[in-house]
C-alpha cells in the first residue's frame, strides 16, 4: 500500500510519523512512504520531495515574498503525489500549502482518498473554509474534542477525534496521573510560590513580550515576597533569552530540556504564558494561567479578520473563558500581576482554573493512541473508495 504525505512543519511531521506507524503496524512491510515530510517521517522510510523547512515561514509578509518559490515547490508536489499514484494522501496542517496540493490531486486523481490530519481552526477563524473542503477531502482527523461537532455545524467533511499527542508524552501523563489521583481539589500552594514564565517558542514572540513580562514579573515579586520564576526555554532561543533576561529586574531562572521543562511544571504555583500551544500544555498540568499574546505590525492591521471568541485552546474546550487573556493595549503589568497572584494563593479564581482544567483532562482522555485511531481512519477511507470503484 502506498500511502503519500504532505507536512509543512516539524509537529506535522511528528504527528505524521506517528500515523505511519499505526499503519506500519497493521500492514507490516506492505507500507511505501511518497510525498513530504521531516526526519520523523524519514525515519519511518519516506524520502521527502524536498526539504519541509523551505515551508516554514512565519507571518504574511515573508509568505509574500517567497510566493514563487512556494509556487514552484506546490506544483512539484503535486506532479510527484499524481505520478505515484498512491492509495491515499494525507495533509498535515500547513494549511495554505496543503490544501492548495490536496485540491490540485483531487482534480486529477478524483477517486484518490484524500485526509485532512489537523484540519485548518475554522473554530477560530474564516469558517467558511469548512464547507470549501467537502470537494477535496474526505475525512478530517480532529486533536480537539469540540472539533467534530464545529465541522459538522459548519457543513465541513465529516471529523473524529483521536486525541491529543500531549496526552501521551510521559513527564505529563504522569503529572495528569497525580491530579487526577488527588481528585479535582486544588492543592494549597507551594512555599515558596513558583511561577513559570513562557514568553514564547519563537523569536518574534519573545522579542514582542519580554518586556511586558519583565515588567510583570517586577510586580508579581513585590506583592508574592520570595517569589521563584523558572523560564523554560527552548534550545535554539537559549543566547536570546539569556541577553533579554539580563536586563529584567527580578530574573527567573532559565532552564534547558524537555525534562527540566515537565519538572518545571509539576512545581509551578501558576504561569504567564505567550498563547499558544503551551496554554493546553499548562491546563492538562493543572496550572493556573494568565496569557498574553502581541501580534506583529502586519498582522495586527489584519486583526479585524479574526473572529474568533477567543485565542486560548483550553477556553476552546471548556467553552467558556476559563483562561484570561491579554493582548496588546490589555497587557498591563500592574492587572496582570494582582491576576496572578489570586491565581497562585489560595482563591476562588484558583479553585475555579484547576477544576476547569480537570474537566478538560477528561473531555480530552481517548482509549485509543492517536496514531492507531488515526490509522484505522485512513484504512477504512481507503476501503470504502475501493468498495466505490468496484
Amino acid at each position: 500500500m502506498k500511502i503519500a504525505f504532505v507536512v509543512g512543519e516539524t509537529s506535522s511531521d511528528l504527528l505524521g510519523a506517528d500515523l505511519a506507524r499505526g499503519l506500519n503496524r497493521r500492514l507490516g512491510a506492505n507500507l511505501d512512504l511518497v510525498g513530504l515530510g521531516g526526519d520523523a517521517l524519514a525515519a519511518e522510510g519516506l524520502v521527502s520531495l524536498f526539504d519541509i523547512d523551505e515551508l516554514s515561514i512565519i507571518g504574511i509578509g515573508a509568505i509574500l515574498g517567497r510566493l514563487p518559490q512556494l509556487y514552484l515547490r506546490l506544483m512539484q508536489t503535486v506532479d510527484h503525489i499524481v505520478a505515484a499514484r498512491p492509495d491515499a494522501l494525507i495533509i498535515i496542517d500547513s494549511y495554505v500549502f496543503s490544501h492548495n496540493v490536496a485540491r490540485r490531486v483531487r482534480r486529477a486523481l478524483p477517486s484518490l482518498p484524500i485526509v485532512n490530519y489537523v484540519p485548518p481552526a475554522v473554530w477560530a477563524h474564516h469558517p467558511g473554509r469548512a464547507a470549501g473542503m467537502r470537494t477535496y477531502v474526505d475525512r478530517a482527523i480532529c486533536l480537539f474534542p469540540f472539533e467534530q461537532d464545529v465541522y459538522r455545524r459548519l457543513g465541513g467533511p465529516p471529523a473524529s477525534y483521536v486525541g491529543h499527542p500531549l496526552m501521551r508524552q510521559p513527564q505529563l501523563s504522569a503529572i495528569m496521573a497525580r491530579l487526577d489521583g488527588e481528585g479535582d481539589i486544588s492543592l494549597p500552594p507551594k512555599k515558596p510560590p513558583t511561577l513559570l514564565v513562557l514568553p514564547g517558542s519563537r523569536r518574534g514572540e519573545v522579542k514582542r513580550l519580554s518586556e511586558d513580562f519583565a515588567r510583570t514579573l517586577a510586580v508579581l515579586s513585590a506583592r508574592m515576597p520570595g517569589l521563584r520564576a523558572i523560564l523554560p526555554a527552548v534550545p535554539r532561543l537559549k543566547g536570546m533569552i539569556e541577553a533579554r533576561v539580563a536586563g529584567w529586574d527580578v530574573k527567573p531562572e532559565i532552564v534547558m530540556g524537555e525534562e527540566a521543562k515537565w519538572e518545571a511544571f509539576a512545581q509551578a504555583d501558576g504561569a504567564l504564558a505567550a498563547s499558544g500551544t503551551v496554554a493546553l500544555e499548562l491546563a492538562l498540568a493543572g496550572v493556573p494561567m494568565a496569557v498574553c499574546y502581541r501580534l506583529d505590525p502586519l498582522s495586527y492591521r489584519l486583526r479585524h479578520l479574526i473572529d474568533g471568541w477567543t485565542a486560548s485552546l483550553p477556553n476552546h474546550i471548556a467553552d467558556h473563558p476559563l483562561v484570561p487573556e491579554h493582548f496588546h493595549e490589555f497587557i498591563r503589568p500592574q492587572a496582570i500581576a494582582r491576576r496572578l497572584e489570586r491565581l497562585m494563593t489560595d482563591t476562588p479564581e484558583r479553585q475555579a482554573q484547576v477544576t476547569g482544567f480537570a474537566a478538560i483532562r477528561r473531555a480530552m482522555a481517548v482509549e485509543s493512541a492517536p496514531g492507531d485511531a488515526a490509522a484505522e481512519i485512513v484504512l477504512s477511507e481507503i476501503a470504502r473508495s475501493r468498495e466505490r470503484a468496484t
